[in-house]
């Protein structure tokens, strides 16, 4: 395998912006699958490097992982701020694409897996860009902030939530509402993404996976759900991205 430290500019950010790569070192290898894997809100792109084992498990597999920085953005376009949303789902695929050009660009070879924040994101991608991603995973996500940014509307925290998602109580029902984005796919015409999520049952974040996947389990759609002891640390996800990695849909 070869790992790569990438500093590039992003137009939709204006920014410059940095990513790990783990490329296989296979010269013949063509339409390699993708992996994007986000970091949690303390974290950035060296954060999966530093605090799991993932070039590691990954190193007999044949498969490109993409581990991006994010800053503190939600993999939102931001209410006040910048366009991080946009910047995943569409600008940073180009890009890649353009550096390293044996990726597949295939939908049901591209996925997505995150921790925490990036939790988040990678369902949000998976729903709200369901054509190209074929597989989703989300461990120990925050995945209702809705409830987050309605929780902290009292507090000092408020205008850091406000900066990102609005005003909280137009939040439950948007587009950076998972619960909403779940139905509103399930109730579409566009494909649904395979769906991952574990969580430790110490988590602080535990509730909220249980929230999603009583909710995905009412809409019938294909997940694979796994709790276990464990808390919101790296020694959990250094467990469970194995776990991910193995649930893959990697084409043979």
């Amino acid at each position: 395998m070869a790992l790569l430290n990438v500093s590039f500019f992003s137009n939709t950010l204006g920014l410059s912006m940095q990513m790990n790569v783990i490329l296989p070192q296979n010269q013949n290898s063509s339409n390699i699958p993708v992996l994007y894997l986000l970091h949690g809100m303390t974290d950035d792109h060296s954060g999966w490097l530093r605090g799991s084992s993932i070039e590691r498990y990954v190193s007999e597999m044949n498969i490109a992982v993409i581990m991006p920085s994010t800053h503190l953005g939600w993999y939102t376009d931001m209410a006040h701020g910048n366009k991080y949303w946009t910047f995943f789902t569409d600008e940073l695929p180009k890009i890649c694409h353009t550096f390293f050009n044996n990726l597949s660009d295939k939908r049901e070879d591209n996925f997505v897996a995150g921790l925490s924040m990036g939790g988040y994101g990678a369902l949000k991608m998976g729903l709200g860009a369901p054509d190209s991603f074929s597989a989703v995973a989300s461990l120990s996500g925050a995945l209702d902030v809705a409830s987050i940014c309605l929780y902290n509307e009292n507090t000092e925290e408020k205008e850091f939530w406000k900066n990102i998602f609005g005003e909280a109580h137009q939040v439950k029902g948007s587009d950076n509402d998972l619960l909403a984005l779940a139905t509103h796919l399930n109730l579409s015409d566009k494909p649904f993404p395979k769906i991952f999520i574990c969580c430790g049952t110490e988590d602080y974040l535990y509730d909220q996976s249980i929230a999603m996947k009583e909710h995905l389990e009412r809409l019938k759609v294909d997940l694979t759900y796994e709790e276990s002891p464990g808390d919101h640390t790296w020694q959990y996800w250094d467990d469970q991205i194995q776990r991910v990695l193995k649930w893959l849909p990697i084409q043979k």
